[in-house]
């Protein structure tokens, strides 16, 4: 069975064995590390989807982030001993923090005034009023006041809101404790209201 991401899949192209995809992370990283290319598309078709989606979020770019969630892949295949079952951290906790540090490695190279797509065609109107925007712009703001945020700050909101994690497990991605995750948001949040504020009725841009 072939299989290419939904999100795109440009680059990887796997053939999955049905009989694989039932073995749990751990059980295919050990085949991948024997030169499995079918526990390797397994692995693939079963994560692929959930890095894209944060690989997104943060980079604000389609082809970048299908570049980004590729590399990384192909990295675990070149040397897939990087990741020890036999240590606490789960497999998708490991490679979450495989990935976000190439998005944030990512970011740095990028200039600092480029947007992420969507804002481009109404950048430089100023609405006043909340009724003047439709969904699709006050989500494309939204998002780019995230990208403005501190790398902690919008990795935990990333993370616990759009992804779903638990604050344990988005802590241990993050590196810092429960309460120090709880922190983060609650600041992060603050500071998303007062730039959505003041663009909307102070004219931020």
């Amino acid at each position: 069975m072939a299989y290419k991401p939904s999100h795109g899949g440009r680059h990887i192209t796997v053939n999955i064995d049905i009989k694989l995809s039932h073995l749990d992370d751990v059980s295919l990283i050990c085949q991948i590390q024997k030169g499995s290319h079918e526990a390797f598309a397994a692995l693939v078709c079963r994560h692929s989807n959930r890095f894209y989606r944060i690989t997104y979020r943060l980079v604000s770019n389609k082809d970048d982030a299908e570049d980004i969630v590729q590399e990384a892949f192909l990295k675990l295949w070149g040397r897939p001993k990087l990741w020890d079952p036999n240590k606490r951290a789960k497999f998708t906790t490991w490679f979450y923090k495989v990935i976000i540090n190439q998005c944030f490695d990512h970011n740095k190279k990028k200039k600092p005034s480029d947007l992420p797509e969507g804002m481009e065609e109404f950048v430089d109107k100023n609405p006043g009023q909340d009724a003047l925007l439709d969904a699709h712009q006050k989500q494309a703001i939204l998002e780019r006041f995230i990208r403005e945020l501190p790398e902690r700050q919008q990795l935990a909101l990333n993370l616990c809101f759009y992804e779903g994690l638990s604050n344990n497990e988005a802590a241990e991605i993050v590196g810092v404790k429960v309460k120090a995750l709880q922190s983060l948001l609650m600041r992060a949040k603050t500071a998303l209201k007062d730039k959505v504020e003041r663009y909307l009725y102070g004219g931020l841009i």
